[in-house]
């Protein structure tokens, strides 16, 4: 198992703003389009604080390693699904459907003097002998860079609503 552990800063805003941005379909797209993704459907529905999110997103397998193609194929659907139960909390599950593997983990919003700190944790399980410890790692890895590419965005979507 591989465990990601990202804490993404969002400088001058509250948890509020933070989960507004998280709960508007167009931030998400924007997202999307930033990662280059191929095709993304993103579902996002709303209950008071509480919010089910999920993105259906294809992504292109080029420059995958050899050991990691042979799994995903020339592109691969990842599903990424959410459930806030607070403004604050949410637990998060990712799959590849058809393809081995579990990722699934939370996420929480901390505000403080200065701002608002997403932590995001996650964990990658792929039981494929062989092979699933060198997946975990490029699995974790590209999570990893998802991660930093919504911060990105959100950084800039933030900004400009200021």
């Amino acid at each position: 198992m591989k465990r990601i552990n990202e804490k993404l800063r969002y400088d001058g805003v509250s948890t509020h703003q933070v989960h507004e941005m998280l709960a508007d379909p167009a931030f998400r797209e924007k997202v999307c389009d930033y990662q280059r993704v191929l095709r993304s459907t993103v579902t996002i529905e709303e209950q008071g604080d509480t919010m089910a999110v999920v993105i259906d997103q294809v992504h292109e397998t080029k420059g995958v390693p050899g050991f990691a193609k042979r799994v995903v194929g020339d592109e691969t659907n990842i599903v990424q699904s959410e459930r806030w139960s607070s403004v604050e909390s949410g637990d998060i599950d990712i799959s590849i459907p058809g393809k081995p593997g579990d990722m699934s983990g939370t996420a929480t919003l901390a505000e403080d003097s200065g701002g608002t700190t997403e932590t995001v944790q996650l964990d990658v399980k792929v039981s494929i002998p062989l092979v699933g410890g060198k997946l975990e790692s490029f699995i974790a890895d590209l999570l990893t860079k998802a991660l930093r590419a919504e911060h990105t965005v959100g950084v800039a979507w933030l900004d400009g609503r200021r």
